[in-house]
Formats: C-alpha cells, sequence, structure tokens
C-alpha cells in the first residue's frame, strides 16, 4: 500500500473518513501452524529459555521450522542475501517470526507451498527481519553516501561506548548483542555477529571497566541529566549486572531520565515477563521515585502484527511495576509501514492494546544497502500530514530524520530543499561533543539524502553522473575507518 492508494478516495463505511478508526482485539497467533512447532505447549511458548534456545539463526533452522510451506527460491534468496548484501547476521526468536503471515488463509487453485511463499514474500515483519536478496534495490543497492556508522555516534564516545551527542543526554551501549537481529539496524557497525560483508568492530574493553568509565563520566558531567542505556538490547544483559549499573546511575544526582532500550519488548516478550526481572524493575523504579528520577522504557515496534496479547502482558507488567512509560521508536521502513494506514494501525494497537505510547518513527538511516527500505523526507513529511488529527496529540507520533551531525529533527524542520536531486539542508541549535571549537557550528547546513530512485529522472540522471563510486574503493574506505576507530579504541 502506498500513500496515494491509501488516502485516495475516503473509505466508503460509516465513519466517511480516508482513515476509519475500530478498536481491534489482540491476538496470539497459532505457532502449532508451523511444521517445526506443531506441538510446542503453551507452557513452552511462555519460557524465556525455550524462545531464546529455538531463535532461527540460519537457512537450515529455517527449513526445519517451516518444513514444505516455503519453497526452494526463498530459501536461495535468503542464503544471497546473507552472503552478499545482509549487515546483520540472521537471528529471529520465535515470538517474532510467529507474527509473520499470521492469517494466512490459501487461495485460488495453487499449492500451498506457492501460495505460503508468495505471502512470506509480502509480508511486512519479514521484510525487515529476514530480508532477502531480491528485496534489495539492484540500481542503488547503498547510497553514495551510506556509511558504516552513518550517525557518527561512535565519533562522538566520551568513553568506549558512551555516545556524548546532545547536550543534556549520552547514549550508553551496554553490550554489542540483542536477542533479535533487524535487517536495518542503525548500529550495525558494532552490534551483532559479523556477515559476510561487514567486519564488526568490538569493544576492547572489559565489560566491567566500559561501565565503570561510563559512570565515572557521567559523575563528572554535571550536565547530562539523561540517559539513553542501550545496546544492542538491555534485554541480553543478566538482570543483576543491569540493576546494579541502573542503581549506580540512580546514585548520580545529575541524572534525572533514564530510557531502557530493548525490542525484547516486542521480539522477546517472555524476558520482561520473568518474576526475577519484574521484582528487579520494580526495586529500580520504587528507587528510582524516592530520588525523584523518571524511569521509562523504549521499544521498537515497525507493524500492527507485532503488538500481540503477550507483548500487552510485558508492557502491562512494567508500568505495573513502576515505570513511569512504555515507549515506541519505530523505523520508517518501505514495504513495511510507510503509508498513513499502517502506521495508524500500529499506534492504536500499540495505545489501545499494549498502554504503549507511540513517541517517534525515525527515518530509515543512511547504512549500506538500505535503499529498498528508505523513503524520501517529502514522503516522510505526507505522511506526518496524513496521520494528524487521528489520536490524541499527546500520543500522536513525530516522524524525525536523525540527520548525520546534527541529530533528530522533525521532517519539516528543515530549512533547504533540493527535491530534483534529493537533498535536504538541516541547521541546529547546539554543538555535539565534537565540535566544542568549532565556531560555525550553529550556521553551516547539513546535508541529508534521499533515496535516488525516488527522485525524477533529471535528479537520478545527476547521480549517474556524480554518485557513481567504485565499489572495490568503497570498500577499501569502509576497511580503513573501521580500523581507524579500533586503533583509537586501543589507543584510548
Amino acid at each position: 500500500m502506498t500513500i496515494e492508494t491509501s488516502i485516495a478516495p475516503p473509505v466508503e463505511d460509516e465513519t466517511g473518513q480516508p482513515y476509519p478508526y475500530r478498536r481491534v482485539e489482540l491476538v496470539e497467533p497459532d505457532w502449532t501452524r508451523f511444521p517445526g512447532w506443531r506441538d510446542v505447549s503453551a507452557s513452552e511458548w511462555a519460557s524465556v529459555q525455550w524462545q531464546r534456545t529455538h531463535c532461527v539463526k540460519n537457512v537450515k533452522q529455517l527449513r526445519e521450522l517451516m518444513g514444505d510451506l516455503l519453497d526452494d527460491r526463498f530459501y536461495a534468496d535468503l542464503e544471497r542475501d546473507q552472503a552478499e548484501r545482509a549487515t546483520m547476521s540472521m537471528l529471529v526468536p520465535p515470538q517474532m517470526l510467529n507474527t509473520m503471515v499470521p492469517g494466512f488463509e490459501p487461495a485460488g487453485s495453487g499449492s500451498l507451498t506457492e501460495a505460503f511463499t508468495e505471502a512470506f514474500y509480502g509480508d511486512p515483519i519479514r521484510h525487515y527481519m529476514l530480508p532477502v536478496f531480491s528485496d534489495r534495490r539492484t540500481d542503488w543497492p547503498s547510497h553514495p553516501h551510506a556509511t558504516r556508522d552513518s550517525l557518527h555516534e561512535h565519533d562522538m564516545w566520551a568513553t568506549e561506548g558512551l555516545t556524548h551527542r546532545y547536550p543534556t543526554k549520552v547514549l550508553a551501549e551496554l553490550l554489542p548483542t540483542c536477542p533479535q537481529y533487524c535487517g536495518h539496524c542503525t548500529r550495525m557497525d558494532l552490534v551483532g555477529n559479523s556477515t559476510p560483508v561487514i567486519e564488526k568492530l568490538r569493544f576492547v574493553t572489559k565489560p566491567q571497566d566500559r561501565l565503570g568509565d561510563m559512570l565515572a563520566y557521567l559523575r563528572r558531567t554535571p550536565s547530562v541529566r539523561d540517559v539513553v542505556v542501550s545496546g544492542g538490547d538491555v534485554a541480553n544483559m543478566p538482570w543483576p549486572r543491569l540493576e546494579a549499573f541502573l542503581t549506580s546511575v540512580l546514585e548520580i544526582e545529575n541524572v534525572r531520565d533514564i530510557r531502557l532500550a530493548t525490542k525484547a519488548l516486542i521480539g522477546l516478550p517472555q524476558h520482561w515477563l520473568q518474576p526475577d526481572v519484574v521484582e528487579g524493575i520494580g526495586r529500580v523504579a520504587e528507587l528510582a521515585r524516592a530520588r525523584g528520577v523518571s524511569v521509562a522504557m523504549h521499544t521498537h515496534a515497525n507493524h500492527a502484527q507485532s503488538i500481540t496479547p503477550i507483548v500487552a502482558q510485558a508492557a502491562g507488567a512494567m508500568l505495573d511495576a513502576g515505570l513511569r512509560d512504555v515507549r515506541n521508536q519505530g523505523v520508517l521502513l518501505n514495504g513495511v509501514n510507510a503509508d498513513p494506514h499502517a502506521l495508524l494501525d500500529l499506534c492504536f494497537r500499540l495505545l489501545d492494546g499494549a498502554r504503549i505510547m507511540p513517541y517517534y518513527f525515525y527515518m530509515c538511516d543512511l547504512i549500506p544497502y538500505s535503499e529498498h527500505w528508505r523513503v524520501s523526507v517529502a514522503h516522510a513529511q505526507r505522511l506526518q500530514h496524513h496521520i494528524m488529527g487521528y489520536m490524541p496529540g499527546f500520543a500522536t507520533p513525530r516522524i524525525v530524520c536523525d540527520v548525520p551531525f546534527v541529530g533528530k529533527r522533525w521532517v519539516h524542520q528543515l530549512s533547504g530543499y533540493d527535491t530534483e536531486r534529493g537533498i535536504s539542508y538541516w541547521t541546529k541549535n547546539y554543538r555535539t561533543s565534537i565540535e566544542a571549537s568549532d565556531p560555525e557550528a550553529l550556521t553551516r547546513t547539513y546535508e541529508y539524502y534521499d533515496p535516488i530512485h525516488t527522485l525524477p529522472a533529471a535528479g537520478r540522471e545527476w547521480w549517474e553522473q556524480h554518485g557513481r563510486l567504485d565499489e572495490s574503493k568503497l570498500l577499501a574506505a569502509e576497511a580503513a575507518e573501521a580500523s581507524r576507530r579500533t586503533a583509537a579504541l586501543q589507543a584510548h
């Protein structure tokens, strides 16, 4: 579905509105519809240990799960992508796989395998959790300005893993792993296992020393009041270690906000329902309240199919344990949610069904091989326009562009826009941690680039003439940059 098809004529129903709101009851898809899970009990499904043990990590495991449901062309497509394009290794928990093609019903006279394969190809969750080679652009698989660390977070590390990008807040990357790996991950430079096309960077300091360095920086930097505790995903850190870190952060007087970043609330909600974790969240929340600090959880759902009863149960457990809020930070992805109906369906499913606050939708970042997911700034602006007015103001998400060296900006905040060449221009009102002595940081403009395939013919022709880079030189530059960062970390 596109903007044009989803909003064109008003829907002919009782509301007469372009988007007809209807309350939808959440449903947990039947996991036994997959041959490999036919005998899995409800108690096994609810077990986080079972979920982690049965994650799909390779094509062989996917074959064992699907049986004859998928034909060989899909597996060949997936294997080619893993070998030639994937920036993230495969890791999909059963909970997330179960939200793919949840209501599949064969139609017509074709074979079951053929029908299911087509449905699986078209599924929005599959589109970003199990990307295949045929999904990717062949004209411009990567934008010429795509980079491994597109937001330059590593350049702004105050200590290893602690990005000080904004004046009053920092990002603490506690670990480089997640319970699930999303194909569009903005931190593909560091997070997850290496792939044939991306050799990942690695932290070089011992974990306890890294966390100690982070805490020391927070103690000596009173301007920081807001700490995003992330990774990777904090659900992969043993709870006692995470609680100890959070307790230490809560002892720092200048810290007033803590946000826990975890997609596992969506992809592995069983983790956040473990009694020891729920009780631990309660202790952290009680300590935070006593000290006047706000603790919230930020999660990452991109499509309404992801929001099921067990996700709602986990979000409710976090709120009932005392967190101030649970908020969603999705990513705007073509083929997944880049139309008004899909976004509003997701937002209402979050708000009505799971008590999760719709918060942000980020435009997909300029990382390698992401052009099939990205949309133009103009498209994002139209989406923001078309979702306004349906939800309460406090729950209407902002669509933001995370501009390199600038930071998050609402998509209407640009200062100029060359729509022919797809170059938008942005300004900012603060210095990042690497611009303390730059007198022009607040006056220059910074560029962001639309996907080239979305441009008019004249713009595409301009990029053909000016944007083609020798791929071997590009790969050499990426390797050199990774080597430079590794050397800097080791020197640090």
